[in-house]
């Protein structure tokens, strides 16, 4: 139930000037309880040297109590810092 859709691969050099979607991690599963839960593993597991990544923010958004009982909007992100830390 985990897929990563990238070009990228161990060694790659990342030019200067870049796309910032450089890999797309894309998780499923019977129902969202374990779709998040797989999509927390991944995270951990996800390892990305020597460039900035939204992987922490991520990680905080599904911590999070209004996104995980769904009862979230665009405005969950004014609450959260969107700079990736």
């Amino acid at each position: 139930g985990v897929r990563v859709d990238t070009a990228a691969y161990a060694g790659w050099s990342v030019p200067s000037q870049y796309d910032s979607l450089i890999a797309k991690l894309i998780v499923h599963g019977r129902d969202r309880a374990e779709a998040i839960s797989r999509m927390r593993r991944a995270l951990d597991e996800f390892l990305v040297e020597g460039i900035k990544t939204t992987v922490d923010f991520q990680k905080r958004v599904l911590q999070d109590n209004d996104f995980l009982s769904g009862h979230y909007n665009t405005g969950l992100l004014d609450k959260m810092n969107l700079d990736g830390s």
